[in-house]
């Protein structure tokens, strides 16, 4: 099996970082890689909870209420935003780098990215300077984000090659379910250091920066990549004519000059544009389609089950993949996907709330197969040398559709309320074009064939890499 080993970092470079020093020893166990890729994937979900800070934020010179020179939302909305689009660049860029270095130093880069950003965040509270927010959690705390999520997911795919999966779904399931740790913790911690004179955000953030620094340093120090002629005990490489898996390796330059990567792209793009969109508005939307019967505080707990089935399905449908194939597990995502949400709007019309919170828990859960499964499918078409680099360059989806799914919920509801059309019925329209998203997406999976033998690399230009 080809490894990370394969593609040295430059003469000279050496040391207790290098990519030559994480190379594991005779006897050491796989199974030490998915809790150092869980230290650093659970610290980084973090950015799915950081909406805990947004109140907090809007009074941090009114302490108890905002006052005329406090933050406001809309302020404040852009350092998630940052993040986000931080992550997609840095990920997407810093692929080759990622190739050369390994993931150790890739993974302490990370943290001290995203811990530093923290801290840097904590000095423009206790400035009153938004830009410093902006700068630490937006773009320093991005970078960290994007390094963070893809260098762990690479490695674990070499360590698995027989439960790609399997192994890609544990690290991401990490990453969803990052933020069930972190917002309860970040508002205890809020309370803790509340004053008179202070909101607690502050204090929280230094005390988080540090936390996640350490946890991510302790990831990176445990992770190993494997020798180059390394492989499971007993495992066989399985046939190249099944399941479209390659023993062949594609350039991450090259990549890009196939059709196959922009179909994955388009795959990715529209299973996480059919959910993204509704994960925003869940809580709004179960109360207007079933106005009077279901409270805030059940929408509440509506949202805390779709948390649930968007991290267990990353690992559910991801592990799946590995006995029904990357490309099959795509079908049912689209075919499944679009029937429920074509019978989402009757659901509704019938006052049936438990298909209705039954469906979009299933929607939800193939949203999160769908970021866990595509680093096996990727690593299935292109090969494992670069596809740490693959994954950070395909992650711009994520990006994309994190525009375009929230646009076509919140602008088509709007159009239709303005319309006159009852706010129980407006998302109908929606779910029947997300319905044909889903449709398309099939289209696009049903496309994806075998790489052509052209673009694969030589073991010479292997070997100088």
């Amino acid at each position: 099996m080809s490894s990370m080993t394969d593609h040295p970092e430059s003469p000279g470079s050496s040391g207790f970082f290098s990519k030559q020093a994480t190379v594991a020893k005779p006897g050491f166990s796989r199974w030490m890689v998915p809790p150092a890729a869980l230290a650093v994937h659970l610290c980084i979900g973090q950015a799915y909870a950081f909406s805990v800070f947004n109140g907090p934020l809007t009074k941090v010179i009114g302490i108890t209420q905002s006052a005329p020179d406090d933050w406001t939302l809309t302020t404040l909305g852009w350092i998630f935003s940052l993040a986000i689009v931080f992550l997609g660049l840095s990920a997407a860029f810093a692929g080759k780098w990622l190739e050369r270095v390994g993931p150790r130093r890739t993974m302490i880069t990370a943290a001290c990215c995203f811990g530093g950003g923290f801290i840097i965040s904590a000095v423009g509270v206790w400035l009153h300077q938004i830009v410093l927010l902006y700068l630490g959690y937006g773009v320093i705390g991005g970078i960290g984000l994007g390094l963070g999520y893809v260098s762990p997911v690479s490695t674990l795919i070499r360590w698995f090659p027989d439960r790609r999966g399997m192994a890609t779904g544990l690290a991401i399931m990490g990453f969803g379910g990052g933020a069930m740790i972190a917002a309860p913790l970040s508002v205890a911690l809020m309370n803790h250091f509340k004053s008179a004179t202070s909101i607690g955000v502050a204090e929280t953030f230094v005390v988080l920066g540090i936390a996640y620094f350490i946890s991510m340093t302790i990831g990176a120090l445990a992770i190993r990549i494997p020798a180059h002629d390394w492989k499971p005990a007993g495992w066989t490489p399985p046939e190249t004519s099944h399941q479209m898996i390659t023993r062949n390796h594609v350039h991450i330059d090259q990549a890009l000059k196939t059709p196959q990567f922009y179909l994955i792209w388009l795959v990715l793009f529209l299973n996480v544009t059919a959910g993204i969109g509704i994960l925003g508005q869940a809580s709004v939307m179960i109360q207007e389609s079933f106005k009077n019967t279901v409270t805030a505080g059940a929408a509440a707990g509506f949202v805390g089950l779709l948390s649930l089935f968007n991290m267990g399905g990353r690992f559910v449908w991801a592990s799946a993949s590995d006995f029904i194939g990357r490309k099959n597990t795509y079908y049912v995502f689209f075919v499944f996907g679009a029937v429920l949400y074509y019978s989402v709007p009757g659901f509704a019309a019938s006052g049936n709330i438990a298909l209705f919170v039954l469906a979009f828990c299933l929607i939800i859960s193939m949203y999160g197969g769908g970021f866990s499964t595509v680093p096996a499918y990727l690593a299935d078409m292109f090969g494992t040398a670069f596809v740490g680099g693959i994954h950070g360059r395909l992650l711009t989806a994520w990006a994309a559709a994190g525009v375009a799914g929230p646009v076509l919920v919140n602008y088509i509801r709007a159009y239709q309320v303005a319309h006159g059309v009852a706010k129980a019925d407006a998302y109908t329209m929606t779910v029947h074009i997300m319905t044909v998203l889903l449709i398309v997406g099939f289209v696009c999976n049903l496309l994806v064939k075998r790489v052509n033998d052209k673009h694969h690399m030589s073991e010479t230009q292997l070997a100088g890499q």
